[in-house]
């Protein structure tokens, strides 16, 4: 159980890097028919996947992943409380991007289709082609440099393994969002929350 201190903490910090799919917006990948659609073995991450495979073959699944990913972009649907969470943090002054390992023609039409594309400045929507994909921790590090912001003053908020794995590589504060409340992956969060209104300090 996290400390009412600890929790002030974190809700006090003023660098915001958000997860898109599944944490901003309504989870709708099915990653396990992609996987079974573009061939790959169960249960390893998609673009890990591809990445071993020769470069010409890479390419075809890549084009086929775009396609697969933009269909989903185009029917996104806000979370509950994104909205409101994110016009709050900005009103405090809070700076807040977008790490994705997404691409970026989705990040916009996500965005754009979830009614969220207002809250957040182009320069920081980052995609899995301006930074290796999470967990790598360069995406949080990239952002923080041109914001001029601390590790110390950082939280990563996501709802996968990723997103939470990516925040520890960085050393940042994570905050772990499953509206279930399952939480399997807790030992990762430094938070875990079930609606995104708890972000609201």
């Amino acid at each position: 159980m996290i400390t009412t201190s600890a929790r002030h903490d974190i809700l006090s910090r003023k660098h915001w890097i958000f997860d898109m799919d599944g944490t901003l917006t309504i989870a709708k990948h099915d990653f396990d028919g992609i996987r079974r659609e573009l061939g790959l073995p169960e249960g390893l991450p998609i673009l890990e996947s591809i990445a071993k495979l020769p470069d010409d073959e890479a390419a075809v699944i890549n084009q086929r992943l775009d396609e697969i990913e933009l269909a989903v972009a185009e029917s996104s649907e806000p979370a509950e409380g994104a909205a409101s969470l994110l016009e709050n943090m900005l009103q405090q002054g809070k700076k807040v991007a977008i790490l994705t390992r997404n691409n970026a023609i989705n990040i916009e039409v996500t965005l754009k289709a979830a009614g969220l594309s207002e809250f957040f400045h182009k320069d920081n929507l980052l995609s899995r082609e301006c930074a290796p994909p999470k967990p790598a921790p360069d995406g949080i590090h990239q952002l923080l440099d041109v914001w001029q912001g601390s590790i110390n003053d950082a939280v990563m908020v996501g709802d996968s393994i990723h997103d939470l794995d990516a925040g520890r590589n960085a050393k940042t504060a994570t905050v772990y969002y499953d509206t279930k409340g399952q939480f399997i992956h807790k030992e990762q969060a430094d938070l875990c929350i079930r609606h995104l209104s708890e972000l609201i300090g």
